[in-house]
C-alpha cells in the first residue's frame, strides 16, 4: 500500500517571516496581487502589515475583504468576479481559515471554470489545473489552511458546510509568522489552538493514519499542550510554539483526514455560525471517549504527549481516561465552554445528526457510527 504526502513548495517560519513575501513574488515573476483578507483584519490594521510591504516595493494589489467568519458561496463568487476584474496574477491570503479557504476556492475556480457553481467542488472534485498561485499569511494558530489541501465553504441555502479536498488548492508558499498571531484576542487564541489540537488528535487516530503522519501528529500534540496556555497569555514563547504546532498538525491531517469531531462541528458552524474552534473544543473530549476502545494504544501516546506522567504503567482504561482528562483540562484552562446547551436548539438535533453523518470527515473516524449514535453524542453534550 502506498501513502501520499502533499506539502507546500516552500514555507517560512519565525518572527519576521512575512518579509520574505517580496522576494518570493519577485522570484516567481508575479506582477499584481489579489489580497484576500477578512473585514476585521483590515479594520484593525493587520492586513496593512502585508499591503505596506507591497507598497514599499512597488507591487500593485487589489484588496477583497467580503469574507464572513464561515465563508459562503456568495463570498467565493464575489471574489471570483473581483479577481477577474483586478488583472491580478496571484493571490495573497491574509487571515485565518476563512480568508485562506475563500482564496483557495477563488483560485481553483479561476483556473477550473467548469467548477464555477462552487457546489461542484464539494468532496474530492476532479479539477484538472492547479489553483492560481496562493501565498498564505496565517494570522491565527489553528486551521493550518496554509499547508493543507482542504477548505470549507458554507452553503447558506442548505444550512450546511461543504468540505472540499483538492491537491490543486494548496498554497505554493506559506509565511508562518508568530508576530501576526500576537494580535489575536484570548478567546480566539484559545479556540484556534484547540482546533489545532483537534486536528492533531483526530489525525493521529483516523483510519488512514500511518507512521509519517503519526510522527507529525504526536509532535504537534506535544507542542500545543506545552504552548497553548502561554499563547492565551500572549507570551512570545507560547505564540511561537502554537505557530509551529498548528502547522505540523496541518502537515499530518491534510494527508490522512479527520473524524467525527469535525463532522459534528461543521453543522454547528453552518446552522448557528458557531466559531469552528469552539465547536471542536467542546466536542473533542466526548468523541474521544466514544472512540477510545477503537484506538489501540494510541491514547497512551496522546496522554504522554499531553504531559501526563506514568503512562507506561497504566492500564488501557487508565491511559484512555488520562488522555481525555488532559484534553478536557486544557480546554477548561483556556476558557472553552463545557457544553453545547447554549448553542444547540433541540429541535435541530435530527438535522444536525444527519448532516454530521453525511459530512466528508465522518468516514475517517476510527469507530464506525450512525445518525442515531451521533444524535446521542449531541444530547450528551447538551
Amino acid at each position: 500500500m502506498s501513502h501520499r504526502i502533499v506539502l507546500n513548495e516552500t514555507s517560512y517560519h519565525g518572527s519576521g517571516a512575512v518579509a520574505e513575501i517580496i522576494g518570493e513574488i519577485r522570484r516567481r515573476g508575479f506582477r499584481k496581487a489579489f489580497i484576500c483578507s477578512d473585514p476585521d483584519l483590515v479594520k484593525f490594521g493587520v492586513t496593512s502589515k502585508v499591503t505596506v510591504l507591497l507598497e514599499e516595493n512597488d507591487i500593485p494589489y487589489e484588496l477583497y475583504s467580503e469574507i464572513k467568519p464561515n465563508p459562503t458561496i456568495d463570498n467565493v463568487l464575489g471574489g471570483v468576479a473581483a479577481y477577474k476584474a483586478s488583472g491580478a496574477d496571484h493571490i495573497v491570503a491574509v487571515g485565518g481559515g476563512s480568508s485562506m479557504d475563500t482564496a483557495k476556492a477563488i483560485g481553483i475556480i479561476i483556473t477550473n471554470p467548469d467548477f464555477a457553481d462552487v457546489r461542484s467542488l464539494e468532496g474530492v472534485a476532479p479539477t484538472q489545473n492547479p489553483s492560481v498561485p496562493i501565498l498564505a499569511v496565517p494570522t491565527t494558530a489553528g486551521t493550518a489552511a496554509e499547508v493543507t489541501i482542504n477548505y470549507v465553504i458554507t452553503d447558506e441555502e442548505k444550512n450546511r458546510k461543504m468540505v472540499c479536498v483538492d491537491t490543486h488548492d494548496i498554497p505554493v508558499v506559506a509565511f508562518v509568522d508568530p508576530e501576526f498571531m500576537s494580535t489575536m484576542p484570548k478567546s480566539l487564541t484559545a479556540a484556534t489552538g484547540m482546533d489545532a489540537l483537534t486536528h492533531a488528535i483526530e489525525g493521529y487516530t483516523t483510519k488512514a493514519a500511518w507512521e509519517m503522519t503519526d510522527m507529525f501528529h504526536l509532535k504537534a500534540i506535544e507542542i500545543i499542550a506545552k504552548s497553548l496556555r502561554s499563547a492565551v497569555r500572549n507570551e512570545k514563547e507560547g505564540r511561537e510554539g502554537m505557530a509551529l504546532g498548528q502547522y505540523i498538525a496541518g502537515m499530518g491531517f491534510s494527508n490522512v483526514g479527520l473524524g467525527l469531531v469535525h463532522s459534528m462541528a461543521h453543522p454547528l458552524g453552518a446552522v448557528y455560525d458557531t466559531p469552528h474552534g469552539v465547536a471542536n473544543a467542546i466536542i473533542l473530549p466526548t468523541v474521544m471517549e466514544y472512540n477510545a476502545d477503537f484506538t489501540g494504544e494510541k491514547f497512551r501516546d496522546i496522554a504522554k504527549a499531553m504531559g501526563v506522567e506514568g503512562t507506561e504503567t497504566m492500564t488501557p482504561e487508565e491511559y484512555r481516561k488520562a488522555a481525555v482528562d488532559a484534553v478536557r483540562q486544557l480546554a477548561e484552562d483556556v476558557g472553552i465552554p463545557k457544553d453545547l446547551k447554549d448553542i444547540v436548539n433541540p429541535d435541530d438535533l435530527d438535522f444536525l445528526s444527519e448532516s454530521a453523518f453525511a459530512d466528508a470527515c465522518c468516514p475517517g473516524n476510527p469507530r464506525d457510527t450512525s445518525v442515531a449514535e451521533i444524535r446521542e453524542l449531541y444530547l450528551k453534550l447538551m
